[in-house]
């Protein structure tokens, strides 16, 4: 165990049961000091290779990440994923207590709320929440691996860091034991053997598996499932292209009985007189010209038709209906709103749940150990402004929900006796007392 490794460990014990805060600004800093990240920003760029390779052993890699996420930059995969990502990225979310725990029996529960906020909202010294957060659904969306490190700073203001990882690089314990000293995830660069990895428990790393199964210890992400119909399309794609680009004329003018001669000079007349200029040639023979048509020159050789049934199967792949991918036959406004909403409600909602429970259970519990605190996104109950402001006024109406609790669903504080914003009474107690002790 490294010395970094050892004071944490010793901070822990000591903030778990002696409840000490640190004493000032400096002890702070170097708390924070510890929280050292351990995985690497970028490992492809590090390795020559293009894919990982198999190893024996323990430590499982996900399989073909680089074709994943080559497929990921073409247009209609990257627009099924932004919908989802940019949807899920701009939400309004907050911190509350647990609903099944009491607000005034938990200590320093104001304190805690901003200090997880800013864990958050400051992850790093790079990223916002944002970035962050739409990095790891990219991975999700694209391999099913969207993973973040996180790693305790022992500072009451901000107890946590993040990073996000390459989920590509992330190895899976397949013989982890759920002892939290265990190590369960590990990462390796492409064609890194196993000895050498570095190891992460499972307090130090979130793993977001979309799609999880018992037979593998891996999730199943959207592109995955779509692999082979990208891979189709792209082709169906590119022969179209050919197709359009080297187009040539899809019939010829037949002369019967013309000498070579008399050939070559209708060839030589028709390129210096007619071709271009948009007059209308005269001719004068014996017979008249046929024209032979090889073709319809028609979009059917274009397989248009089976491009568009391509780009539904990626649709449903994603959880979204065709429209939203630029597929807007057979649509009106009834059938548009429905889409629409069928897509927050089957691939938005879904994926923002995930990663909310994910924030909960690993960072809130595990990582820093306030398990009374959860995260929650604030847009998940209704699908638009107008919804959800209708609902919330029907309940107050009838008495089911008090206005106290509606402004805590959108994230605002209690109201008190005189209409002031009220606030918790342990702010009432001294700003130096600090926050030593885990609820």
């Amino acid at each position: 165990m490294s010395v970094a490794e050892q004071l944490r460990e010793i901070w822990r014990q000591a903030t778990r049961f002696g409840g000490r805060a640190l004493e000032d600004q400096e002890d702070r800093l170097a708390a924070a000091a510890e929280a050292q990240r351990k995985t690497l920003a970028m490992p492809a760029i590090l390795s020559p290779l293009s894919s990982p390779v198999q190893f024996p052993g323990r430590l499982l890699p996900k399989p073909t990440p680089a074709n994943l996420r080559r497929f990921a930059e073409t247009p209609i995969v990257r627009r099924a994923i932004n919908v989802i990502k940019d949807r899920i990225a701009a939400m309004d979310w907050q911190i509350r207590v647990r609903r099944d725990v009491r607000a005034g029996d938990v200590a320093f529960a104001e304190r805690k709320l901003r200090a997880l906020r800013r864990t958050l909202e400051e992850p790093n010294a790079v990223d916002s929440f944002r970035t962050l957060i739409e990095q790891v659904i990219e991975d999700a969306l694209t391999g099913g691996f969207g993973a973040i490190e996180m790693e305790p700073t022992g500072d009451p203001e901000r107890p946590a860091m993040l990073w996000p990882v390459d989920g590509a690089s992330i190895r899976i314990n397949a013989r982890w034991d759920g002892q939290p000293e265990t190590p369960r995830y590990a990462q390796a660069m492409p064609g890194q053997l196993e000895s050498s990895a570095v190891d992460l428990l499972d307090d130090q790393l979130i793993y977001i598996r979309m799609n999880p199964r018992s037979f593998t210890p891996f999730g199943l992400g959207p592109l995955e499932v779509a692999f082979e119909t990208v891979n189709q399309f792209l082709a169906a794609h590119r022969f179209a292209g050919k197709l359009a680009a080297n187009a040539v004329a899809q019939y010829a003018l037949w002369l019967n009985e013309a000498s070579p001669a008399q050939h070559d000079r209708l060839i030589r007349w028709w390129q210096d007189e007619i071709e271009g200029t948009g007059r209308v040639p005269l001719l004068s023979t014996e017979q008249k010209p046929e024209v032979l048509r090889f073709a319809q020159g028609t979009d059917a050789d274009l397989r248009l038709a089976w491009q568009e049934f391509l780009i539904r199967m990626v649709a449903n792949a994603f959880g979204l209906p065709p429209l939203l991918l630029g597929l807007e036959s057979d649509v009106n406004r009834s059938t548009a709103a429905e889409m629409a909403d069928e897509a927050f409600r089957g691939a938005i909602s879904p994926l923002a749940m995930l990663i909310a429970g994910h924030i909960t259970r690993d960072l809130f519990a595990k990582c820093i150990g306030w398990r009374e605190f959860e995260f929650v996104f604030n847009e998940l109950t209704a699908r638009d402004e107008d919804t959800e402001l209708a609902v919330q006024v029907q309940l107050l109406s009838a008495g089911v929900l008090t206005v106290n609790e509606v402004r805590a669903m959108r994230g605002l504080g209690p109201l008190g006796p005189d209409g002031a914003v009220q606030l918790a009474g342990e702010e009432a107690h001294n700003n130096d007392e600090g926050l030593g002790t885990r609820a």
